[in-house]
């Protein structure tokens, strides 16, 4: 099969850029040709006022980004294309060059951008659905939620609302892929098609290998924000001095970490590090702590990292994250944002190592079970095919309905 997969890569390194190309190297693998069109992410957001505007009918109209995109399709004739993030450059309107073409079109939903202006679901400490199923998210635009920023979050949901008006999202897409049950509840909550709407994991490329040490501290790997819950974690540490914690990552709290690894020699923080060292700290752990806050997460490669390696996870209650982490099973479930819910189960898991251990041999057993590049693999050519299906059924070329292959696919 050929195939054109396009994303918009962000401006620092992200899961979604992981995920892009990690399916890319897959479908290579399995013999496919794939065309990547990865558009230079040389535009920002904060140039101003004008630089704003500009942004903003680039994001609605994109007219550059559909030109090259109908040179490639000429050029390429893939039988399927799949969009991965397509925000600021790409844009919605790459769909209709693809319709022109005659080509289906898969997307997947990396985050919630199409709810929230901000894509997190998350305000001011709190899980916000304010937006949800509004026409226009005039909320975002009157807290400013992007970048603190009215107008730059103006320019998000003017694109997100004049898109929902023109029914480009249920009109131009032939197959969504979310990547937990949560967020196709969310989504189909905000309007999306659910006969469209595919729910496929994230993968690990090959397999790590289970760790072979019970692990000499507890282990925080991602972002540094405040979104992450690491404010969450610092509090919860202040009980828990006698317990050593690693902290790996960058971010805009890196500096409030440093300050509280001075204040607190049994916290270690690290700077992002290789994959091939991530996996080394994750057998080194006795598990690790995922204490995002909100719906910030629409999945977790760490989590499925950790579950590889045998690992168990404490993660918060709640979104994604209370989906993939099953309480006493592949880890420990706290309340999202309390520092004393989250302290008490760490000093738990601490002083019940060999409970933990069995925890982390399930972890491991639901990693092999669902995780694994081969099983991604096929999930993903069941998402094509449907959508090639759909194409030819609404051209009137083939006798197959597009609902059958969703109840199929489930």
């Amino acid at each position: 099969m050929k195939l054109l997969i396009a994303h918009n890569r962000y401006r620092y390194p992200s899961g979604e850029d992981v995920v892009f190309f990690r399916e890319a190297a897959l479908l290579r693998s399995a013999g496919h040709d794939v065309v990547e069109y990865v558009p230079p992410n040389t535009e920002t957001l904060s140039g101003g006022i004008l630089g704003n505007v500009r942004t903003g009918i680039h994001t609605l109209r994109a007219r550059d980004t559909a030109r090259e995109l109908r040179s490639i399709l000429r050029k390429e004739r893939p039988q399927v294309v799949h969009f991965h993030n397509t925000f600021p450059l790409i844009s919605p309107p790459a769909y209709h060059a693809c319709k022109d073409a005659g080509v289906p079109v898969v997307q997947s939903l990396h985050n919630a951008r199409f709810i929230c202006p901000t894509a997190t679901h998350y305000r001011e400490g709190r899980v916000c659905e304010d937006c949800l199923g509004r026409g226009i998210a005039w909320p975002g635009v009157l807290h400013a939620c992007h970048h603190s920023s009215h107008p730059q979050t103006a320019v998000v949901a003017g694109m997100i609302g004049v898109h929902r008006l023109l029914g480009t999202w249920r009109e131009q897409v032939d197959a969504y892929i979310v990547f937990t049950e949560f967020f196709r509840l969310r989504f189909i909550a905000a309007g999306l098609p659910p006969e469209k709407i595919f729910l496929k994991p994230h993968f690990l490329t090959s397999d790590p290998g289970l760790k072979q040490e019970p692990g000499d501290y507890a282990l925080f790997l991602g972002r540094l924000a405040p979104e992450k819950g690491i404010r969450t974690l610092l509090k919860a540490w202040q009980n828990l001095k006698h317990i050593p914690l690693v902290i790996a990552g960058c971010g805009p709290l890196q500096e409030e970490v440093r300050k509280f690894q001075q204040d607190n020699p049994p916290v270690r923080a690290v700077s992002h590090l290789p994959q091939q060292e991530c996996f080394e700290l994750i057998k080194g752990a006795r598990f690790l702590i995922w204490p995002s806050e909100g719906y910030v997460e629409t999945f977790g490669l760490v989590a499925i990292e950790a579950f590889a390696c045998g690992l168990p996870v404490i993660a918060s209650r709640v979104g994604a994250m209370a989906e993939l982490v099953e309480d006493q099973k592949s880890g420990l479930h706290f309340e999202a944002g309390n520092p004393d819910d989250l302290a008490a189960k760490v000093a738990w898991a601490w002083n019940h190592p060999l409970e933990m251990e069995t925890i982390g041999l399930s972890a491991r057993a639901e990693y092999m079970n669902k995780y694994t590049a081969e099983r991604n693999y096929d999930a993903l050519m069941r998402v094509y095919h449907a959508a090639i299906q759909r194409k030819a059924f609404l051209a009137g070329r083939s006798p197959v309905d597009y609902s059958v292959m969703q109840r199929n696919h489930a």
